[in-house]
């Protein structure tokens, strides 16, 4: 319970950071600035997922499933995640080293329905060590989804 408060109160301040950091630019979120087409210039994705969603499909009440995600870095730097968070129900494990521009990360993933009454979609948010240019942290959100049956 401990890690679920600190995951909660780390989130909750960086969404806090991302609003406090939009008042400073003076741009509201739905602000986009003028930009003429031709010199936009779009960086490579962070990182690229095999797949971001994964459907269970019927899972039995107390039955365990696992799962998982692979993603390349894309960001030409070094990467490194610093937390997951999941639902109780959910356990990951994770590379804790450096994934170097390039090479691939995976994320392996236990379900455990035990204490679920319905069909849900659970979400994992990753967070990087690696932060925007901004200063904020960066957020990947996998997901999955299962129909609990009898």
């Amino acid at each position: 319970m401990k890690s679920a408060v600190h995951c909660c109160c780390l989130l909750g301040f960086i969404f806090l950071l991302s609003c406090h950091t939009a008042q400073i630019s003076g741009q509201t979120p739905d602000a986009a600035p003028a930009t003429n087409a031709a010199t936009v210039q779009t960086a490579p994705p962070f990182v690229i997922w095999d797949k971001k969603t994964v459907e269970l499909g019927p899972v039995k009440k107390g039955e365990l499933r696992t799962l998982f995600y692979e993603f390349t870095n894309t960001s030409g730097e070094p990467v490194q995640i610093d937390i997951v968070d999941a639902c109780e129900c959910t356990t990951v494990d994770y590379p804790r080293g450096i994934i170097e521009p390039g090479q691939k990360g995976r994320l392996d993933v236990t379900f455990n329905s035990a204490e679920k009454n319905a069909a849900e979609t659970i979400s994992i948010n990753v967070i990087f060590k690696n932060t925007h240019p901004n200063g904020v942290p960066r957020i990947e959100i996998v997901e999955y989804k299962f129909d609990l049956v009898n």
